[in-house]
């Protein structure tokens, strides 16, 4: 595969995350966040079960013992499917009280959070765009809260905390990656995990009466099946193939720049297909807010090839 192709499906990777943004959105017409996220990690996890035993195979004929997974291996792979299921579940409730486009540039933060988040916690070295890059994201959420932040819904800081999160699954997931190099089986692991615990969310949800988790009919499922499908399947399984794949093929830095793509598609297509618009204020955050990440995944990408 050439660069330039490469490049090209991490766009469409991004533009499918973009996308994912409405379906999550849409979905809860119908159902409610856990019953959703419940679905849809489960199918994800099924859906890249042949790639697990492709990867099995490849593995197993390269020589290495493919079944030598310790109980502390299982862990690890258990507290990234946790780190998961909390950014996404904070980030699917929190839609519940914001829009497309808010959501999908504030879960670009964790871009941002990351390596602030390898550096306080792990004492890892980042590079020094890093600090700017995180003043700049601040001043992106105080004007896409309208100048100020007491006018951030509390649907918005469900989608920050989900961000939090999603930074810590990062550093989590680069760990057990780098242990065990065995990323789809790891990514259908991740799913089930948080499959799991969406179901007990569920439960848990029906047993407080929670307005926003109603009974499901088999109405209400026929009704929210295409986003499903498409969250699990297209914005689930297929995103993160691409990912994975094309990832070989190109440059670190162009990798990360358009897979944060998702916030701008995020945005456009809350503007296209549920009629969405930011103030020219939320617009200029949205605009500050996508340099910082675009800032933070260049530095992050060379910074790993210098010291490389």
């Amino acid at each position: 595969m050439s660069r330039r192709s490469a490049n090209l499906l991490l766009l469409v990777a991004g533009l499918v995350w973009g996308l994912g943004f409405v379906a999550q959105e849409t979905a809860m017409e119908d159902i409610g966040p856990f019953t959703f996220m419940t679905l849809r990690f489960a199918l994800a996890s099924l859906a890249l079960v042949p790639f697990v035993l492709i990867e099995h195979r490849r593995t197993a004929n390269s020589g290495k013992n493919v079944l030598a997974i310790s109980p502390g291996d299982w862990l690890a792979i258990s507290i990234v499917g946790l780190m998961f299921f909390l950014a996404m579940a904070f980030q699917q409730i929190g839609m519940l009280g914001t829009t497309v486009s808010n959501a999908g540039v504030l879960t670009g933060l964790y871009v941002v959070l990351t390596p602030m988040l390898a550096f306080f916690a792990l004492g890892q070295r980042q590079p020094k765009l890093v600090w700017p890059a995180a003043v700049l994201a601040f001043f992106g959420i105080w004007l896409l809260g309208g100048g100020g932040l007491d006018q951030l819904t509390w649907g918005d800081w469900f989608v920050i905390f989900g961000a939090i999160f999603a930074g810590l699954h990062v550093l989590a997931m680069g760990h057990v990656v780098t242990g065990l190099r065995r990323p789809a089986a790891i990514a259908s692991a991740q799913f089930a995990v948080a499959g799991v615990l969406s179901a007990l969310g569920f439960i848990s949800a029906r047993l407080m009466q929670w307005q926003y988790e109603p009974l499901v009919s088999v109405q209400t499922m026929l009704s929210a099946a295409p986003e499903i499908l498409y969250a699990a399947l297209f914005a689930g399984a297929l995103a993160f193939l691409l990912m994975a794949i094309c990832q070989q093929y190109t440059r670190a830095a162009d990798a990360a720049v358009l897979m944060s793509s998702e916030a701008l598609f995020a945005i456009a297509a809350g503007a296209v297909l549920l009629g969405e618009r930011l103030t020219w204020i939320g617009y200029s955050g949205g605009i500050l807010l996508f340099l910082a990440i675009t800032i933070t995944s260049l530095s992050a990408a060379k910074f790993k090839e210098s010291v490389a």
